[in-house]
């Protein structure tokens, strides 16, 4: 869902011609990746909140009613929370890549599967057997996993935090090179 929603983002902009206009604007580069990220990242969390009602209608339901681990439930949430900033900020910088945004569809979704899972794979071949572990920690995956058991390390909340910066600052200083 969220390649799709962000795989216009810059894009369309470029295709259309309104991208110089955009940065004629009074604003910074900055200000712009924000706001987009910003939009891209509220739609994704409005997608999330019709799921509440699973989570009302499980916890109602069941015998004794609130028998469930509400702790890994909202575990999972927060992680979805995290997981939907990083992609959400993959897909803003896929999007700056290219003026196709089917090209950018298709780069920031091989881009967040290989964050998802690409690390775990790549760190299970007995040719990275000495560095698996290490390389493991690169991955999404081990992290989001921790978060969906209910525990909320700050080690992996920060590793969610760097991944959107990091590709943030990609995506601007793809943009400035543009500029120029």
């Amino acid at each position: 869902l969220v390649p799709a929603i962000t795989m216009r983002s810059f894009s369309e902009e470029k295709r259309s011609g309104t991208f110089e206009l955009l940065f004629t604007k009074p604003l910074t580069g900055m200000q712009i990746i924000m706001a987009k990220y910003i939009a891209g990242f509220l739609l994704v969390l409005f997608s999330l909140l019709p799921t509440c009602v699973y989570f009302y209608s499980i916890y109602s339901l069941g015998f004794p009613p609130g028998n469930l681990d509400t702790g890994s439930i909202w575990g999972s949430y927060i992680g979805l929370f995290f997981l939907g900033a990083g992609f959400t900020a993959i897909g803003i910088f896929s999007s700056s890549l290219t003026d196709n945004q089917i090209i950018s569809f298709i780069i920031a979704v091989f881009l967040s599967f290989f964050c998802f899972t690409g690390f775990q794979s790549i760190s299970s071949l007995a040719l990275f057997e000495s560095i698996g572990p290490t390389l493991n920690n690169f991955g999404i995956q081990s992290h989001y996993i921790s978060m969906s058991r209910g525990v909320l390390d700050t080690r992996d909340i920060l590793y969610f935090i760097s991944l959107t910066a990091f590709f943030i600052i990609l995506t601007k200083s793809i943009l400035e090179s543009r500029k120029w």
